[in-house]
């Protein structure tokens, strides 16, 4: 499969925007209940250009199939060397590799920028994503029990962490 990754653009965040609203509706990897708006979806992006936090697009065929960033892990000065990242990729390309592009490069972008250490912030059920971060040397570093509740049940928070080689 032919997948190009790339920086985004503003021509991007519909695509972007489709995959996060899927995510919400259908999974717990996001927490949020109610669809993300379009002007909400800009605005994120904008402050993503104005912290030089990366968004990057996996690209097939001209069509947006996944995408990753990272920001800021907590506000306190201290952590200004660590970030928390997402992946998300179209549920029609899960399991084809496309994640891995994707942690790939922001892990890279990470290092460049000068960051320490990448936090993930993963629902405890999620087996399939706890174990894609491991093949990346995510370790668990703590759960957070009942930390949310979607879905008409609580939800346990695990953290994996990576120090940035």
């Amino acid at each position: 499969m032919n997948v190009t990754i790339r920086p985004a653009t503003f021509n991007d965040v519909t695509a972007i925007l489709d995959i996060v609203n899927h995510s919400i509706l259908h999974t717990t990897a996001n927490y949020n209940y109610d669809i993300q708006t379009i002007e909400v979806q800009n605005k994120w992006f904008e402050d993503k250009q104005l912290h030089h936090f990366p968004v990057i697009v996996a690209e097939r065929n001209g069509q947006v199939i996944g995408y990753g960033t990272y920001g800021t892990f907590r506000e306190k000065i201290g952590y200004q060397y660590t970030v928390e990242h997402s992946v998300y990729v179209d549920e029609k390309y899960t399991g084809k590799g496309i994640g891995k592009l994707l942690l790939q490069e922001l892990i890279q972008l990470a290092k460049t920028q000068g960051y320490h250490t990448m936090i993930g912030a993963i629902d405890a059920e999620n087996f399939d994503s706890i174990a894609f971060h491991k093949k990346f040397g995510f370790v668990e570093c703590g759960i957070i029990k009942e930390a949310a509740f979607k879905f008409n049940k609580w939800l346990d928070l695990l953290f994996m962490q990576l120090i940035i080689p």
